[in-house]
C-alpha cells in the first residue's frame, strides 16, 4: 500500500510538473538567402510520425541559426518558411538517437506557395557534439543474433570491460553483468532506459536486470565525453523504448532451442586439462507479444508487451552430491549421472508504456515493468553464481522473482525557446537466494582446499563448496529523479538541471544452526569459520546534483561547457548483531552516519570543429572530472555500516584430532588452545580478536568522509577525428587518457612494519611455470605470532603513506556503414593499457589487506601478495555487427563478432607450513596450515583470446501489409572450445588451470517474428 500511494502521488506531481525526453536528438543548422546572407526569423518545423504532437518548431535567430531539441529517433521532414521567400522542404531525414543532425537551407525570394523539396543523404557525422557514442537502430537490433537483453548489445561496445571477467553467455541467454570502461572502475558503467537509470542500488549501479531488446527501438552506447548531466565517466548504455504511434501495430516474437540443437566442443584437450563434463543448454525459450497504437489519435498512445521465458542448463564439471542431506557424511561423492544444473520453470513479464499529449505544449508518460511472475514458487534448484564451484545442495531458491520498475515522465514546452522537463524512476527487487524448503539447518557448509590429489573427497575440486546452504534475504530499492530547464536560441543550447538519488539496501544473511563453516584439505579439517549470523543490515545512500551547461555554435566551431555540483552522503538506521551463540550479548548500534557529506564541483569541456564546413569531417576534444558512483557497496558509502566495522565472522586454524568433525575447543575463547592431550582438538587464535565485542575493528579518518574534492574521482582527456568516407559510411579515431584519484589505504595501528617477517618463496620446479619454475617470488610478509589477530584498522587516503596511482592510455577506432541497399555494419577496436602502482604503500603497510586497491581491481592487497606494480602491456578488444537482406530473395543474413583478450592467469600455491618454515624460520602465525601465494606476476601469463562469432540466416515473407521472419541463429558458429574460467589453485606436479567454464558449444536457435 505504501508503494502504491507513493506511486500515485508521484504520478500526480509529474502530471503537474512535467519528463525528460532522453533520446536527446536535435536538428540544427543555418538558413541563408541566395547571396549567402543569414536569414533571421525563419520558421523551421520538424515533422514525424514518431512525435505524438506530430511536429516541433523553432525560429532562426539573428545569426540565422536554429535548433530543435528533444526529438525522438525516426524519419523527419524539415520545412523552412519565411514571408517573401519560397518554402524549402527537406524530406526523409533519418535521425538516430542522441545525435545532432546539421541541416542547412537556402531560401530565395518567391512566394510561400512555391515549395522546393530536397532529398539527400542524412548526416552521419555529428559535428557539434564532443561525445563518443554508437547507435544501434531498430533494424540492426532485430537482425543480429543476440539474446533479448541489454547485456547482449552492451558487449558490442569495444571499450567495455566486464568486471566479473567476462560472462560471454549473455549473447545466447539474457543476463546481468557489471561493467565499466577501460582504465576506470570496473563497476562504473550506467544502464538506462529512456535516459533514466535502471542500475542496482549496489555495485556501482551498472548492473541491471532491465533492458529488454524486444521493447527497444534504438540503443545508444556512449563511451565518454558526457557533460553536466552525468555523474560518472564510464560507459552508458541507454535503451530507447518503443512508444506506440497513431496506428495499431502488433508483433509476435519468439526464439527457442532444445538440447538436441547444441553441438559438442568437449575436446580431448579439455578432458586432459581436467574438465569432466562441459556446459550444456537443455532448453531455452523467449517469446513476447507486443501491441501498440492510439487510445486517442494524436493525444494518447500505448505500448504493451508480455514476455514469457525460461531456460535450463547443465553446469560444467560439477555433479549432484550422493551424500547431500546425510548429516553423517562429510565428503563430496559426485553422482556422475546427474550434472548440476540451473533451471527455471518459466516466468511471465508484463510491460506497459503510456504517452499522452495533454495539450499543445504538455506531454506526460508512464512506464511499468511488472517484473517476472514465476510459474512455480520454487524453481528447480541449481548452482548459484557465475563460476560453478558449489554443489546443488548449496543452491538457494531465487528471490520473489518480481522486480517491478516504474518510470514517470513529463515535458512542458513553455515557449519555442524554453522547455521544462522532469522524470522519476524506481524499482524494488528481492535478490540473492532464499532458503530451500525442507533445508536441514544442522548441516554445516564445507569448502575443499585440495592442495594435492584429494582422492578422498570427490576426486578433488579446489575451492569446491558443498553440503549446506547459506542464504541472504536481500532487498534493494534505487530511486532516481531529475528535472531540467532548457533554453535554446539558434546558436546556444543552454540547460540547467537537478538530479537526486536515494539508494536503499537491506541484507539478512543466514546459515546453519551452529554458525560454523569448515575448510578441509583432502577431506581433513584444517580451518573453521565462526559467524555472527543471522543479523540484519540497512544502508541508505543519497546524492543531489545541480548542473548548468551550454553549447554554443559559431561558424565551424561548437564549444560545450558544463559545471556540475555533487553532494553525496550515506547513513544507517539503528541495527543489531546478536545475540547468537558466539555473541551472547547483543551488539546494538544506534542510527549512524557513513559518508558525512562530499562536495564536488566538476568542470567538463568539449570542442567540436567542422573542418571543411560541409558536415562531413569533425575534430573533437573533451575533458572533465567525473566521480565514483554514489551507491551502496561502493567504498566509503557502505564501509561504515556496523556489520563492516565489527567482525561478523572470524577464522581459526583447526586440527580435528579425534576425527569427529566437531571442534572440541572453547569457541568463545579467541586464544589458541591445544586440548589434544585431553581428547579434544587444537584450535588456533581468532584471526580478529575483536570478534564478539562492541569494539570497532575499523575506524575512519573523518577527513575522507566529508569535504570538498575528497570523493574518489577521475579525470579524462579525449581527442577524436570523425570523417564521412562515403555517403552513409563514417570512420572515427579517438585517443583517451584517464587517471583515477583519491585512493584509500588501511593501516592496522596495532602493528608496525617491524611486526612482520619478510621472506621469499621459491617456486617449485614445474614445466608449466615460466622458465620451468625455480624462480624467487617476494617479498612475502607474515605477521609475528604475538600480533596475529590483533586488529585496529584505520582507513585514510593513500598520500599519508605513499602514492597509489592508476592511469590509462588508449586508442579506439570505429567504422559505421548504413547503406541504402540495406547493408549495415558497425565495427570497432579499443587498444590500450592500464598501469597501476602502489609499491610505496606496500613498503610502509605490509599488513594492508583491503581498502587501498584501485576499484578497477588492479592490486589485491594481501601480505602474501608480492606484486604492487601492474603494467600488463597493450591489449586490444574488437567487436563488430552487421546485417543485410539479399534483394529479391528477401533472405536476411546477420552476424556479431567479438574478440577479447584472455584473462591474466594465477598460480595460487597453498604452501604447507612445513615448507614455509624453511624460508620463514618459524611456523606460520595463528597455526595456519598453509599460506597461499600467487607464483605468477600480474599478466605474466594469459589465457587464450576469446573469439565469438554468432551468425543468422533467415527468410523474410510478406503477406500484404504483414511481414514474417523465420531465422536460424548459430551461436559460437566456429564451435571454439576456448576456456573462459580456470581454477587457479596450483599444486606442484598436480592439477592447475583445470577448466571451469568454456565457450558454449555451437548452438542453433530458431527465431520467428510476425508483424501484423
Amino acid at each position: 500500500m505504501r508503494r502504491l500511494t507513493h506511486a500515485v502521488v508521484l504520478l500526480t506531481c509529474l502530471v503537474l510538473v512535467p519528463s525528460w525526453s532522453s533520446a536527446q536528438s536535435s536538428i540544427t543548422g543555418v538558413v541563408r538567402d541566395t547571396s549567402g546572407a543569414v536569414l533571421p526569423g525563419v520558421n523551421v518545423e520538424a515533422a514525424s510520425d514518431v512525435l505524438i504532437e506530430k511536429a516541433r518548431s523553432a525560429v532562426t535567430d539573428e545569426t540565422g541559426q536554429y535548433r530543435i531539441l528533444e526529438l525522438r529517433p525516426g524519419s523527419y521532414t524539415v520545412t523552412f518558411t519565411l514571408t517573401g521567400f519560397n518554402t524549402v522542404k527537406r524530406e526523409q531525414l533519418e535521425l538516430p538517437a542522441d545525435f545532432v543532425s546539421t541541416v542547412n537551407a537556402e531560401l530565395r525570394v518567391g512566394t510561400l506557395e512555391e515549395t522546393v523539396t530536397v532529398t539527400g543523404e542524412s548526416p552521419i557525422v555529428d559535428v557539434q557534439s564532443a561525445r563518443r557514442r554508437r547507435t544501434l537502430d531498430e533494424n540492426l537490433i532485430e537482425s543480429i543474433p543476440t539474446a533479448q537483453g541489454y547485456a547482449a548489445v552492451m558487449v558490442l561496445m569495444p571499450s567495455m570491460v566486464q568486471s566479473n571477467g567476462g560472462n560471454n553467455n549473455v549473447l545466447l541467454s539474457p543476463g546481468m553483468i557489471v561493467f565499466g570502461g577501460r582504465g576506470g572502475r570496473g563497476n562504473e558503467g550506467v544502464a538506462q532506459t529512456d535516459g533514466i537509470g535502471t542500475g542496482a542500488a549496489i555495485n556501482g549501479g551498472g548492473v541491471s536486470g532491465y533492458g529488454r531488446l524486444d521493447t527497444t527501438e534504438e540503443v545508444v552506447l556512449t563511451a565518454s565525453g558526457g557533460l553536466g548531466d552525468v555523474e560518472v565517466g564510464g560507459p552508458i548504455v541507454n535503451l530507447i523504448p518503443r512508444n506506440g504511434s497513431n496506428r495499431f501495430e502488433n508483433r509476435f516474437q519468439a526464439s527457442g532451442l532444445t538440447g538436441g540443437m547444441q553441438g559438442d566442443n568437449f575436446t580431448q584437450e579439455l578432458k586432459d586439462a581436467g574438465l569432466r563434463t562441459p556446459a550444456k543448454t537443455n532448453y531455452q525459450w523467449d517469446s513476447s507479444l507486443m501491441n501498440s497504437g492510439p487510445i486517442m489519435q494524436d493525444r494518447f498512445w500505448f505500448f504493451y508487451a508480455t514476455r514469457y521465458s525460461g531456460s535450463g542448463n547443465d553446469l560444467p564439471g560439477i555433479f549432484y552430491n550422493k551424500n547431500a542431506g546425510d548429516i553423517t557424511k562429510w565428503t563430496y561423492d559426485p553422482d556422475l549421472t546427474r550434472p548440476a544444473n540451473n533451471s527455471s520453470s518459466g516466468s511471465i513479464t508484463p510491460t506497459l508504456r503510456l504517452t499522452a499529449q495533454l495539450n499543445r505544449r504538455m506531454q506526460v508518460g508512464f512506464f511499468v515493468d511488472g517484473g517476472a511472475f514465476r510459474l512455480s514458487d520454487y524453481p528447480q534448484i541449481g548452482v548459484v553464481g557465475a563460476v560453478p564451484l558449489a554443489t546443488p545442495e548449496t543452491g538457494t531458491v531465487g528471490g520473489s522473482g518480481r522486480s517491478p520498475m516504474f518510470q514517470y515522465k513529463g515535458s512542458w514546452t513553455v515557449t519555442s525557446r524554453l522547455l521544462l522537463d522532469a522524470s522519476y524512476g524506481s524499482y524494488h527487487q528481492d535478490w540473492n537466494g532464499r532458503e530451500v524448503p525442507g533445508n536441514n539447518r544442522d548441516l554445516i557448509r564445507m569448502t575443499e582446499q585440495c592442495t594435492a590429489g584429494c582422492a578422498n573427497n570427490g576426486g578433488g575440486v579446489p575451492g569446491l563448496t558443498y553440503r549446506a546452504q547459506v542464504w541472504n534475504a536481500d532487498y534493494m530499492e534505487p530511486n532516481r529523479w531529475q528535472a531540467a530547464a532548457t533554453y535554446v536560441t539558434g546558436a546556444h543550447n543552454m540547460k540547467a538541471g537537478y538530479q537526486g538519488v536515494f539508494h536503499w539496501q537491506q541484507t539478512h544473511p543466514h546459515g546453519n544452526n551452529y554458525n560454523l563453516d569448515y575448510r578441509v584439505n583432502n577431506g581433513v579439517p584444517n580451518q573453521l569459520t565462526q559467524f555472527a549470523r543471522p543479523y540484519f543490515t540497512d544502508s541508505r545512500v543519497r546524492y543531489d546534483a545541480l548542473y548548468a551547461q551550454d553549447q554554443w555554435t559559431r561558424g565551424k566551431f561548437t564549444v560545450q561547457g558544463a559545471i556540475r555540483y555533487d553532494h553525496a552522503w550515506s547513513y544507517y538506521p539503528e541495527q543489531q548483531i546478536g545475540p547468537t551463540q558466539f555473541i551472547p550479548q547483543a551488539l546494538v548500534f544506534p542510527k549512524s552516519k557513513g559518508v558525512i557529506g562530499y562536495h564536488d564541483i566538476n568542470p567538463r569541456f568539449g570542442l567540436a570543429y567542422d573542418v571543411f564546413g560541409n558536415g562531413k569531417t569533425a575534430v573533437k576534444f573533451n575533458t572533465g572530472r567525473y566521480l565514483e558512483a554514489a551507491v551502496n557497496g561502493n567504498g566509503n558509502y557502505s564501509a561504515l555500516q556496523p556489520s563492516n566495522r565489527v567482525p561478523t565472522s572470524v577464522t581459526r586454524s583447526w586440527t580435528d584430532a579425534n576425527g569427529n568433525f566437531t571442534p572440541d575447543c572453547d569457541l568463545l575463547n579467541g586464544e589458541a588452545q591445544d586440548l589434544r592431550s585431553r581428547g579434544g582438538d587444537s584450535c588456533g587464535r581468532w584471526s580478529n580478536l575483536n570478534f564478539g565485542k562492541n569494539v570497532y575493528s575499523l575506524s575512519y579518518d573523518e577527513a575522507i568522509l566529508k569535504g570538498w574534492y575528497n570523493r574518489p574521482s577521475d579525470w579524462q582527456i579525449g581527442v577524436t577525428a570523425q570523417h564521412e568516407l562515403l555517403p552513409r559510411i563514417s570512420v572515427e579515431v579517438s585517443y583517451l587518457r584517464r587517471w583515477l584519484q583519491n585512493f584509500t589505504v588501511t593501516d592496522n595501528r596495532a602493528v608496525t612494519p617491524a611486526d612482520f617477517a619478510a621472506f621469499n618463496v621459491v617456486a617449485p620446479l614445474d614445466p608449466r611455470l615460466p622458465g620451468g619454475g625455480g624462480y624467487t617470488v617476494g617479498p612475502v610478509y607474515n605477521v609475528n605470532p604475538d600480533k596475529f589477530g590483533v586488529t585496529d584498522d584505520y582507513r585514510t587516503y593513500s598520500p599519508a603513506y605513499g602514492n597509489v596511482s592508476q592511469g590509462y592510455n588508449g586508442v579506439d577506432v570505429s567504422v559505421n556503414a548504413r547503406l541504402r541497399n540495406g547493408l549495415q555494419v558497425q565495427a570497432g577496436t579499443s587498444t590500450g593499457q592500464t598501469v597501476v602502482d602502489a609499491c610505496e604503500v606496500r613498503d610502509k603497510l605490509p599488513e594492508q589487506v583491503s581498502g587501498g586497491a584501485p576499484s578497477a581491481g588492479g592490486i589485491p592487497y594481501n601480505p602474501a601478495n608480492p606484486y604492487c606494480h601492474i603494467a600488463p602491456g597493450i591489449t586490444t578488444r574488437f567487436t563488430s555487427a552487421g546485417s543485410y537482406i539479399v534483394p529479391k530473395l528477401d533472405v536476411q543474413v546477420a552476424f556479431t563478432l567479438t574478440s577479447s583478450p584472455g584473462v591474466p592467469l594465477e598460480a595460487n600455491w597453498n604452501i604447507p607450513n612445513a615448507v614455509v618454515r624453511q624460508w620463514l624460520g618459524r611456523d606460520l602465525a595463528g597455526g595456519a596450515p598453509n599460506l597461499a601465494v600467487n607464483l605468477l606476476a600480474p599478466d605474466q601469463m594469459r589465457s587464450d583470446r576469446i573469439n565469438i562469432l554468432d551468425f543468422r540466416v533467415g527468410k523474410v515473407m510478406r503477406f500484404g501489409g504483414q511481414r514474417a521472419l523465420v531465422a536460424l541463429d548459430l551461436f559460437n558458429a566456429l564451435n571454439l572450445d576456448t576456456v573462459l574460467v580456470n581454477n587457479f589453485t596450483f599444486s606442484p606436479g598436480g592439477a592447475w588451470l583445470v577448466p571451469q567454464e568454456v565457450l558454449t558449444a555451437r548452438t542453433a536457435k530458431i527465431t520467428v517474428q510476425y508483424d501484423f
